[in-house]
């Protein structure tokens, strides 16, 4: 069976499981594709962790959720050396960033220390502990979640830090039609006392081989160049617009062209195409960037938000 008929089939499963979220299901199987992690926002109750333990039941890998609290220690994230008496030795105990999925739950009610430890594994893909580095699996995705109206005891992420995930998705409420769904899977779910697996296990040499699939697919110089142009008009907002310069602070990193590129190409491979086009570019671009944008003090003020100024810039520059 063929990379992208494995990944279509885990697809229809966690659109079964996660209903009325249909952008964060194909969010996370873009991250998983692009080998990235996933900063995923949202009011209480919308499926944000469900949604993660939904894709760890359709992965053949290891999955750790981690709850952040205020009195979580880094060494409960990456783990610790432990005394050994009967050799008088030290062992390292893997903490559960080895797992090949981890579920960073609330990510935001950490405090700086844990939060710069599990944001260090990420960038680094390794972990030091002492004089010792360790080197973390291949196939390594975080999932982070966190609470946009419960402000008290929490630490935001910098954005320094936000700039390590590779897209920032926001949650919404699902619709009517959605919630009556919604009733019907969690009275079933209920009843039936057991979650239904999906037919076939995504393995990780699936995962590794459709991501060589993805870097693989064609971009015309025109496409790679209006992912320059984007990031670029972010950073020189008055290049394209003096209006658009006041409400733009900074712009996107070298990692935000890589992640555009990256998301882009699996954007395109996930929906059935051997090439990428300017629409998987738009598609993808506000997940990609809104993370990624510092906003001036007069944009807040006049109720600017970053997906608004994302908007004006795939407005303002031209495809070619």
């Amino acid at each position: 069976m063929s990379n992208i008929s494995v990944v279509n089939e885990l697809r229809q499963y966690l659109r079964g499981c996660i209903i009325g979220q249909e952008p964060l299901v194909d969010r996370l199987l873009i991250a998983l594709l692009a080998d990235g992690h996933l900063l995923v926002e949202g009011a209480p109750g919308l499926a944000k962790t469900r949604a993660v333990k939904a894709l760890a039941d359709g992965l053949e890998a290891g999955f750790h959720r981690i709850q952040f609290t205020p009195d979580l220690l880094p060494a409960d994230v990456t783990g610790t050396d432990i005394y050994s008496p009967e050799d008088a030795s030290f062992r390292f105990q893997p903490g559960p960033i080895f797992q090949n999925l981890v579920l960073a739950d609330e990510i935001n009610r950490s405090p700086a220390k844990v939060q710069s430890a599990l944001l260090e594994a990420m960038g680094e893909r390794q972990v030091s502990i002492g004089r010792k580095t360790y080197p973390l699996p291949r196939v390594f995705m975080v999932m982070a979640t966190q609470n946009p109206i419960e402000q008290e005891g929490t630490y935001p992420l910098p954005e320094a830090q936000l700039d390590r995930f590779l897209m920032h998705v926001r949650v919404s409420y699902p619709d009517v039609e959605a919630e009556r769904a919604i009733l019907r899977l969690a009275r079933g779910e209920a009843m039936k006392q057991s979650a239904v697996k999906p037919a076939q296990l995504l393995t990780q040499a699936n995962v590794l081989s459709a991501r060589q699939e993805v870097l693989a697919i064609h971009m015309e110089p025109v496409v790679e160049e209006y992912i320059v142009q984007l990031i670029n008009a972010s950073r020189h907002p008055a290049l394209y617009n003096d209006r658009l310069a006041t409400w733009l602070d900074f712009g996107a990193s070298p990692r935000g062209t890589i992640a555009l590129d990256r998301c882009s190409r699996a954007h395109a491979w996930l929906n059935g195409r051997d090439f990428v086009s300017p629409d998987d570019v738009q598609a993808i671009a506000h997940d990609v960037l809104r993370h990624r944008l510092l906003l001036t003090f007069e944009a807040e003020a006049e109720g600017k938000d970053a997906d608004q100024i994302i908007d004006q810039l795939i407005n303002l520059v031209p495809v070619a």
